[in-house]
């Protein structure tokens, strides 16, 4: 039987580009990218013993690679600012507008940052 490869090899240098990108989010989260090869990488989120992850997804796009970490990265900091206060209520976004435009701006150049370690352009 033929093997089926989902993922091309400069793809796949693409994408663990953007994995160690994000290395600092690894820290902050129970998340985590893998290369599992000719499947991609897989993105496994929330660790619980004994079960293990509760979510996973696959990538072999390093783009789509790239948006689902920052996503995760964004929301990771907004909880951060947010946990315990009445922000929390508003959701992600909410607590987003709610910052200063300076904050903002920090959290734009802040992806800026993390597209050229990426060496992705969007």
């Amino acid at each position: 039987m033929e093997k089926k490869i989902y993922i091309t090899e400069e793809e796949r240098a693409k994408c663990q580009k953007v994995a160690d990108a994000f290395a600092e989010l690894y820290e902050m989260a129970d998340i985590v990218v893998v290369d599992v090869g000719r499947y991609g990488f897989v993105m496994l989120k929330y660790y619980t013993p004994p079960h293990g992850f509760e979510e996973d997804a696959t990538f072999t796009d390093s783009k789509a690679l790239f948006e689902g970490l920052w996503q995760e990265w964004l929301d990771m900091k907004l909880y951060l600012i947010a946990k315990g206060t009445p922000l929390m209520e508003k959701g992600y976004k909410g607590v987003f507008e709610s910052l200063s435009k300076e904050k903002q701006s920090e959290f734009t150049e802040r992806k800026a940052d993390f597209l050229k370690q990426a060496g992705i352009s969007l």
